[in-house]
């Protein structure tokens, strides 16, 4: 719980100041950073994308981890062999400590921000690269160059859909990317607790 909520401060300080520097008088920090319900106009296109984005988010880095990468390198192994003693942790880091904190900093900062620079596909494109290098940067001094790249693509391929999902199907709202991002590091959580799969 603690590192959850550290997490969050940490990524949210950089938007913080600069939120009260550009801002402040304008709107309120959350709904600056899209924090706010979706806005859907065809629910059942939203459910179908909704879907997909799982599925894109899911299947390339489970392929990644399963052809490529030792599984106990991953921050989910924390949870190996937990069973249902694992749920409540779990929750608070798939939740709390990666997506929300990861969502509130690359789509609710940055994507914003470069997308009001440079228009939304650069915008998108850049924070979707920064988001996969970071993840790619993080696994630096344990896997080969040629792996790192491939981390660096699919993370980066998630980040972008994640992207996309906010600011083209959901009126701007990180609350999209948010719960598709905890769904999937629960489920990769899920699957440490249980060993569903032994990569």
């Amino acid at each position: 719980m603690i590192n959850a909520i550290v997490q969050v401060m940490l990524f949210s300080a950089i938007p913080f100041v600069w939120w009260s520097f550009t801002a402040k008088k304008e709107q309120t920090f959350l709904e600056w950073l899209g924090f706010h319900r979706p806005v859907i106009v065809n629910k059942g296109k939203y459910a179908i994308l909704y879907m997909l984005a799982i599925i894109v988010l899911v299947v390339p880095n489970f392929a990644l981890v399963f052809f490529y990468m030792d599984d106990s390198i991953l921050a989910s192994n924390q949870f190996a062999g937990l069973g249902l003693s694992g749920i409540i942790p779990a929750l608070l880091y798939a939740m709390i400590q990666t997506g929300l904190s990861e969502e509130l900093l690359f789509r609710g900062f940055l994507l914003k921000r470069l997308a009001k620079l440079f228009g939304f596909q650069v915008g998108n494109l850049l924070q979707s690269l920064v988001f996969g290098c970071i993840h790619g940067a993080m696994l630096w001094t344990v896997l080969p160059f040629p792996i790192i790249l491939l981390v660096v693509l699919s993370t980066g391929l998630a980040g972008y859909v994640l992207g996309w999902m906010n600011e083209r199907v959901s009126g701007g709202s990180i609350m999209t990317s948010w719960s598709i991002h905890s769904l999937t590091n629960l489920m990769t959580a899920c699957f440490s607790m249980f060993q569903i799969l032994s990569f």
